[in-house]
């Protein structure tokens, strides 16, 4: 069986162009599985198994992920990762298995975080001012991530794959690399440019054209936990929510798009969403926002 997991692995790294982060978390789900089905049979299951199992089986493992608290919406995905290894385990080997399409997946609510005040985005500036005030580049590399996402609505790990060579010449349009190996382009704004432009002045190294932008203080890529860590400061000095985060950054790009009149299949094209479900998601929110401000202000609001 670890000879199928991993040929499945290099099919999503080589053929499906996943990224190593999305293919462990698809291998991790495979490997929870078999290791519970194999308790759960009493012995080692081989691949010929896979054909054999039937929606006791799978559903005890839904079950038994619930008993250890593991969260509807990692269970759906776990649900999802084993629906696409049978898919390959058909096309690859002949394996088959009807039960697992009788398998419904866990409800899983779909939010999304709130939007942040302009005027909050406004004071991480002088805030990275005064917290990194003895490292100035540290200071510019901070306001020039905050800026790039919540001024691009980049994804975290959008942002810092860019290269020096992505951002030379202060484009006017990035060609961003997103989920799945999808590309699309997202328009600058001169502030955006600006703030990568003075950072790059004052970093100390990380210059070749294939070097990551976004460089630790130790000359190393920045890391997704680095950059969560930057927001976190400026969330605690500010005494800001604790929704303030890196994707709220997005968010509040997004809904400030959708507030300005930016049509859906627009929005969807510039956040990189697969799905147009996904992006419908913020008329909710921002309809929510009309509805409460409404209630607040209209005066007969509350007679009707």
């Amino acid at each position: 069986m670890i000879d199928s997991i991993n040929e499945f692995v290099r099919y999503l790294l080589k053929t499906k162009n996943y990224s190593s982060h999305t293919a462990i978390a698809y291998e991790n789900d495979i490997r929870d599985f078999i290791k519970f089905y194999e308790k759960f049979k009493g012995g080692t299951v081989f691949p010929k198994d896979l054909s054999h199992i039937d929606t006791i089986g799978f559903r005890s493992w839904l079950a038994d992920r619930q008993r250890r608290q593991l969260s509807h919406k990692s269970t759906a995905r776990a649900l999802s990762s084993v629906r696409t290894f049978y898919r390959f385990m058909v096309t690859t080997h002949g394996i088959k298995n009807d039960a697992i399409g009788l398998i419904g997946s866990p409800k899983v609510p779909r939010k999304l975080s709130k939007a942040i005040e302009v005027t909050d985005v406004e004071n991480m500036q002088k805030a990275i001012q005064e917290i990194e005030g003895d490292n100035p580049w540290v200071a510019a590399r901070d306001w020039a991530l905050v800026t790039l996402i919540f001024g691009c609505g980049l994804r975290i790990s959008e942002a810092l794959g860019l290269t020096n060579a992505d951002i030379r010449n202060r484009p006017d349009v990035l060609r961003i690399l997103g989920k799945g190996g999808k590309e699309r382009l997202v328009p600058v704004l001169p502030a955006v440019n600006n703030a990568i432009a003075k950072y790059v002045q004052l970093r100390p190294f990380g210059h070749d054209s294939k070097d990551e932008l976004f460089r630790s203080v130790r000359g190393l890529p920045m890391s997704a936990r680095m950059a969560e860590k930057v927001i976190e400061k400026l969330r605690h000095y500010l005494q800001l929510p604790d929704y303030v985060t890196p994707h709220a950054l997005r968010h509040t790009f997004a809904t400030a798009l959708l507030a300005g009149g930016a049509d859906l299949r627009t929005l969807q094209e510039l956040l990189g969403h697969s799905s147009l479900s996904t992006t419908q998601l913020y008329t909710k929110v921002n309809m929510t926002e009309i509805i409460n401000i409404y209630t607040a202000a209209h005066p007969r609001a509350g007679k009707i």
